[in-house]
C-alpha cells in the first residue's frame, strides 16, 4: 500500500489546513538562534491532528528556551495531515507527524515515515510500531458532546435518530477525520459492518453534513448551532476547562445500557525526508520524556503510555480522563486490519449515506 486509494485521496483534498500561528510567531522571532550544538536558528515543522494546541504551545516554548530550536505547527483533521504529506513527497516540508489511527498506519504504509531514531524503551509494545516508525504521544478516546441544554446522561445511540435532533447533529467524516473514522469503527464493533451502515444511513436524516475536522464542531455545539457532535476526550475536556465551552461529554449507550469508546492515541512519527531530522529527533525525545509526559494529564487531559507513569496518581483535583471513562468499555481495534479495510469501508459508507 504505497499509494493512497483514489477515493480516499479525493475526499481528503476537500479540506484546508489550519495554521496554528501561536508557535509560528515564536518561530520567526527565534531565528537569531542561541541554541547549543549548532541547532540554534532551526525551525522544526510539526504536522498534527488538531486538539493539542494549548499543550503544544507551552511545551514548544520551553523546548525553544532550552535548545534554541523553534517549532511551527500546522494542524488539521487527521486524514488531511497525511494527505498533505503525500502531496509534498517530492519536496518534504514536515519534520514530525502527529495523527490518530488509522492514519498514522496509513502514513507508514504509504512510505511517508522513517525510523524514529529516539529511545522508546519506556513505552510498551502495544503503544508503538514494531518497526520503530511511530509511538503513542498522548492517549485519547472517542466521545460525543452535547450542548448544555440537552440532558445527555442517558442518551442512547437510538435517541440520536429522533426527529427532535433534525439538523442539530454533526459528526466528522469517516476517512477524513480520525474521530469520525472512529465513529464508524465503533459502530462496526457494536453492530457489525452492515448494521453500522444501516444506522449511519438513518442518522443521516439528522446529520448536518460532512466535516473534515472534529475540532470545528466544538464551537458549533458551544453556541447551540448544533446540539450533538462527536469529539474526543482530550480535545473536549481541554475546551470545557480552558475556554468554558457550554457542552458536556457523553458516551451513547447501546440497547443493553452498555457504553463504549475507542482508544485513539495521538501517535508521533518522523516524516520521511524531514528537512531538519536531527532537530526533530531532539523535539521527539523531549516530548517523550517522563518530565513532559507527566504534564499530559493536568495540562492536556490526555494519558501517557509510559510504563513508569502508568500508576502515577492524577495531578490536581479537577476532572481527569480516567474519571470520565469509569464504567465505559474501551475498544482497541486492530488498526492494521482497519487500514486494510478502510478504502472499502469508506466507499460503502459514502454509498450508504448517498455521498
Amino acid at each position: 500500500m504505497r499509494t493512497s486509494p483514489t477515493r480516499l485521496s479525493r475526499v481528503l483534498t476537500r479540506t484546508a489546513l489550519l495554521v496554528v500561528t501561536a508557535t509560528a510567531v515564536a518561530a520567526t522571532a527565534a531565528c537569531g538562534g542561541t541554541g547549543s550544538g549548532g541547532s540554534g536558528g532551526q525551525t522544526v515543522t510539526v504536522y498534527s491532528a488538531d486538539g493539542l494546541d494549548a499543550w503544544y504551545k507551552t511545551q514548544f516554548d520551553k523546548f525553544r528556551a532550552e535548545t534554541g530550536i523553534a517549532v511551527d505547527v500546522v494542524a488539521a483533521g487527521s486524514g488531511e495531515v497525511v494527505n498533505r504529506l503525500e502531496k509534498e513527497q517530492s519536496n518534504p516540508q514536515a519534520d514530525v507527524v502527529v495523527t490518530l489511527p488509522p492514519f498514522i498506519q496509513k502514513a507508514d504504509a504509504a512510505g511517508l515515515l522513517q525510523p524514529l531514531g529516539v529511545d522508546t524503551s519506556a513505552y510498551p509494545a502495544t503503544e508503538k510500531d514494531p518497526d520503530g516508525r511511530f509511538v503513542s504521544l498522548a492517549g485519547n478516546y472517542l466521545n460525543f458532546i452535547a450542548n448544555n441544554s440537552v440532558d445527555a446522561s442517558k442518551l442512547t445511540w437510538d435517541d440520536l435518530l429522533k426527529p427532535e435532533y433534525l439538523g442539530k447533529i454533526q459528526y466528522s467524516t469517516p476517512g477524513q477525520a480520525g474521530d469520525g473514522t472512529a465513529v464508524l469503527i465503533l459502530l462496526q464493533q457494536l453492530r457489525g459492518k452492515d448494521g453500522a451502515l444501516d444506522y449511519l444511513k438513518r442518522l443521516q436524516v439528522n446529520n448536518v453534513g460532512p466535516s473534515a475536522s472534529t475540532g470545528k464542531l466544538q464551537p458549533k455545539v458551544d453556541k447551540g448551532e448544533l446540539l450533538i457532535a462527536n469529539g474526543d476526550v482530550q480535545m473536549n475536556m481541554e475546551s470545557i476547562t480552558s475556554k468554558g465551552s457550554e457542552f458536556g461529554i457523553f458516551f451513547p449507550a447501546s440497547a443493553d445500557g452498555a457504553r463504549h469508546t475507542v482508544a485513539l492515541p495521538y501517535s508521533m512519527g518522523l516524516a520521511k525526508g524531514a528537512p531538519h531530522a536531527e532537530a526533530a529527533k531532539k523535539l521527539m525525545d523531549y516530548l517523550l520524556s517522563k518530565e513532559v509526559q507527566q504534564t499530559l494529564g493536568p495540562d492536556a487531559f490526555a494519558v501517557s503510555a509510559r510504563t513508569d507513569l502508568a500508576a502515577a496518581p492524577a495531578a490536581g483535583s479537577g476532572p481527569t480522563p480516567a474519571a470520565l471513562l469509569q464504567g465505559v468499555q474501551v475498544v482497541r481495534p486492530d488498526w492494521t486490519k482497519v487500514l486494510a479495510d478502510l478504502n472499502g469501508d469508506v466507499a460503502a459508507y459514502e454509498k450508504a449515506i448517498g455521498g
